[in-house]
């Protein structure tokens, strides 16, 4: 459920499969149906949609939830809403979920009866394994490994489940990781796996510039909330044309989506050379096609 659970060659066997998956590689042949379900109780784009092209690549059978009209808006729990689905036979839930570690208390339920497997699309501003994979995925692609790299991780730090995944695992790959955003968004859990330092001290060195989105919808309604201005912002924490064209030359720029325009980026460098954003998606599929594989494999139920 977090990426922390995931060791070097596990890491790099999905981003093989991923590889393979976006080369052409053709999927394995399930002797039954496999049935998922895709549980997000926050809005999604990008990785809602992702993980459905990725279950119907792989021929999964894609059952439709919509938390709206379910039975949790009648008080149902998360632990009956995946018991109901393993009784009439859903293989697997995909779950996006605004607690943190919603899965802690569904996998210590004593005396369940649940046999579904989970795969985690992001929980509160814990993690979010999918994206931190298909990130990985894509710094891979660009330089054939994450020793050394020189990686920034900045902006909203503190309510960013994308930080926290990819400061992680990136850190165990052996990538060199820095912060940087307002000061008052990198608190002290940070520290175990890198330094803070101003962006423009930054931005000439780093291999990869790593955006985080400003999630206003986490923050607590303080003065400073109040007062945030998306040009101050822009011009003190973000990707300007003038700090882009400061970069190296074989940098580049990611970022989890979706994009605040003029804040974290300016607009026009969404699709510029150097950013990574629209490949992140695409490989995004790809990723998810092989964590799905790879669950489906380790609960033997491909046949």
């Amino acid at each position: 459920m977090t990426v922390e659970d995931l060791n070097s060659k596990q890491v790099y066997n999905l981003l093989e499969r991923a590889a393979y998956f976006k080369n052409g590689g053709r999927k394995e042949n399930f002797k039954r149906q496999i049935n998922v379900a895709n549980l997000f109780f926050e809005n999604s784009t990008r990785t809602k949609l992702s993980f459905t092209m990725a279950e119907k690549k792989l021929g999964l059978n894609v059952f439709p939830f919509a938390a709206e009209t379910s039975s949790v808006q009648k008080g149902e729990s998360l632990y009956d809403t995946l018991l109901t689905m393993s009784a009439i036979g859903i293989d697997l839930a995909v779950i996006r979920h605004p607690q943190n570690n919603y899965y802690q208390h569904i996998l210590e339920q004593p005396g369940s009866k649940l046999n579904i497997g989970l795969l985690n699309a992001g929980d509160g501003s814990g993690q979010h394994p999918s994206q931190c994979l298909l990130d990985l995925m894509t710094i891979h692609e660009e330089f054939g490994h994450f020793n050394k790299l020189k990686i920034a991780i900045v902006g909203d730090l503190k309510n960013s489940r994308v930080a926290r995944s990819n400061m992680q695992l990136l850190k165990k790959l052996g990538a060199d990781i820095y912060f940087s955003g307002p000061s008052e968004w990198f608190t002290s859990e940070f520290n175990e796996y890198g330094q803070y330092l101003p962006l423009d001290e930054l931005i000439p060195k780093i291999d990869v510039l790593m955006l985080l989105r400003v999630q206003h919808e986490r923050h607590e309604e303080t003065e400073a909330e109040k007062n945030f201005s998306e040009i101050k912002y822009h011009q003190q924490f973000g990707l300007t044309v003038a700090r882009y064209q400061k970069m190296k030359s074989s940098a580049i720029v990611m970022h989890p989506g979706p994009i605040n325009r003029g804040v974290e980026m300016a607009s026009e460098l969404v699709e510029a050379p150097r950013s990574r954003f629209v490949r992140q998606m695409t490989n995004g599929v790809y990723m998810r096609m092989a964590m799905l594989e790879a669950v489906i494999n380790g609960r033997h139920i491909g046949g």
